[in-house]
């Protein structure tokens, strides 16, 4: 686990501009629920700035589930799709073992999440790249401490917000409470990607969403077996 205090970032490291003047450009992804493609859409994004010519750091702070052989495989996505490459170090601020909610795991570890650590974090990710797609945990009100969360990050970073909703029973009312979160929050949601991740596409899911939704759909993905970040990024509208 990579804690705020191990990551220690001095005003020497932050250089003579403050961090909140340096301007960072790219996306904030966000989702209705755990396991409805972030992580597939994130590192589509992140491919498909690359393949506009732009270095791309896909970042992913904090971060819990740890598979066999001692890695993070949302980690490992966005880092191998980043141009240039980068380190776990370098996409995760916080890492903790168990598949479970991070602000739960933290307590677990002992350790407190801190947001404004993160959002240093990001900032200094982006200091050597022109996009930063960074990922959420969850869904958008998923908690890091006892007041704060994921919104108040997306708030905080500033970054437009795209949103993935998984295709599924249920995803219409997830993605509309879901949308109506960001927009109450007066923060700038950019659209919504569909990620089909089952053979069996819910019968109107997505009829419902195209309907409903007040924010532009970002693309499609259709099922692909296994998950292919590239294949995706062929589906998506670059925001």
């Amino acid at each position: 686990m990579i804690s705020s205090e191990a990551y220690g970032l001095s005003d020497a490291r932050q250089g003579s501009q403050p961090a909140d003047e340096r301007v960072v450009k790219g996306v904030f992804v966000t989702g209705t629920d755990t396991g409805v493609g972030k992580t597939l859409v994130s590192a589509a994004l992140v491919r498909a700035y690359a393949a506009q010519g732009l270095r791309v750091a896909g970042l992913k702070p904090v971060v819990s589930g740890m598979v066999e052989g001692g890695l993070y495989e949302d980690v490992e996505a966005l880092r191998r799709a980043s141009v240039p490459p980068r380190t776990v170090g370098d996409c995760a601020l916080y890492t903790f073992p168990p598949a479970i909610a991070p602000h739960f795991a933290a307590g677990q570890a002992g350790c407190r999440i801190d947001l404004q650590a993160i959002e240093r974090f990001v900032r200094e990710q982006a200091r050597d790249v022109e996009r930063v797609v960074v990922e959420g945990a969850g869904g958008f009100l998923v908690p890091l401490t006892a007041t704060a969360g994921f919104a108040d990050l997306a708030a905080a970073l500033g970054l437009p917000i795209v949103l993935v909703v998984g295709l599924r029973l249920g995803a219409i009312n997830h993605a509309l409470l879901t949308c109506e979160a960001i927009l109450a929050r007066k923060l700038p949601l950019v659209g919504w990607v569909g990620t089909w991740l089952a053979p069996d596409l819910a019968a109107g899911t997505l009829e419902g969403l195209r309907d409903h939704m007040s924010v532009p759909c970002l693309g499609i993905i259709p099922y692909h077996a296994p998950l292919d970040p590239e294949f995706a990024a062929r589906h998506l509208i670059i925001p």
